[in-house]
């Protein structure tokens, strides 16, 4: 399994970015990791996982998963309908960048961390912490 490809200290750290970026926001952050991509597209395979998630299912519809296949080497980040209509056109595109400059080094958890920190931004900026907002969905990592 995939859970190998992390120490227990980068899980940790994983979700401890997942956290802090939820905290100040009413967004919803998931990070799903798997050996091998079984979809042609990554994209595809991301969008799969997201409705498996239930990442579809959030009060506002702005979710973000960060999905990773490691052996295969492909990744995609995916934002729900509500997130995807107001962040700056180029922000995924960025994000993505961002990651890949880590993984390229073989900095996997750290690429992570700062994807989850970038989009944790924009959530805050664009649907911020409500007094009344529950965590819809969990904040750990799910694996393939």
């Amino acid at each position: 399994m995939s859970q190998n490809f992390l120490s227990d200290s980068q899980k940790a750290d994983i979700v401890k970015a997942i956290q802090a970026a939820e905290r100040n926001s009413s967004g919803e952050i998931r990070v799903h990791i798997e050996k091998i991509c079984p979809a042609d597209n990554v994209l595809d395979r991301a969008a799969e996982v997201f409705i498996e998630l239930g990442m579809s299912n959030t009060a506002q519809l702005n979710g973000v998963l960060f999905y990773l296949s490691t052996d295969d080497k492909k990744f995609a980040v995916l934002g729900d309908k509500g997130i995807d209509k107001v962040v700056p056109e180029n922000f995924w595109e960025s994000t993505k960048n961002l990651l890949r400059t880590h993984f390229s080094q073989g900095l996997l958890a750290e690429g992570l961390v700062a994807g989850i920190h970038s989009a944790g931004e924009q959530l805050k900026h664009f649907f911020p912490y409500q007094s009344d907002d529950t965590n819809e969905l969990p904040d750990d990592i799910s694996f393939g």
